[in-house]
């Protein structure tokens, strides 16, 4: 993942709802995967990259709430993706990726869906609101932060 690629991701998440906190990490989970199968020549970095993806489906499991039905068939789904993305790991195997990547596709256009509905307010508080496009720099779009007074922790 590029500096800009986690530049992005960081803004897009200090102002995101729980939905859009969702498609974020599935869209941080495809980078990953993407590097991993692109780099399968380089087996350090695609291991790495391996990683990263897997910590992202750690992730996924972990913020699962059992209270509903649906959760129980995520997490099968979760943990046959991992158990494909180990022995892709192991194996060097890019087609087991792929299959995670179709799967991980799915899933994320079907929570993109279910975010368009999401009204919530960001779950992250006490963060500069961003503006884009107020300035201009030669070839490129500057962003601006507004103050919004103290950031720190509030008594």
């Amino acid at each position: 993942m590029t500096d800009e690629m986690r530049k992005n991701f960081t803004l897009r998440i200090s102002q995101a709802n729980k939905s859009e906190m969702t498609v974020i990490l599935y869209e941080m989970y495809l980078v990953y995967l993407d590097e991993a199968i692109h780099s399968k020549d380089d087996r350090q970095k695609m291991r790495g990259a391996i990683k990263n993806a897997r910590g992202c489906i750690s992730e996924f499991m972990q913020s699962l709430d059992f209270n509903y039905e649906l959760s129980y068939y995520l997490l099968r789904l979760y943990v046959y993706v991992n158990k494909e993305m180990a022995g892709a790991d192991v194996r060097g195997d890019v087609e087991s990726l792929k299959i995670c990547k179709k799967i991980m596709t799915e899933l994320m256009e079907a929570y993109r869906e279910v975010g368009k509905a999401d009204t919530s307010g960001p779950v992250m508080e006490n963060t500069q609101a961003v503006y884009a496009g107020l300035t201009y720099g030669k070839g490129e779009l500057t962003e601006s932060l507004a103050h919004q007074g103290n950031r720190g922790f509030l008594i």
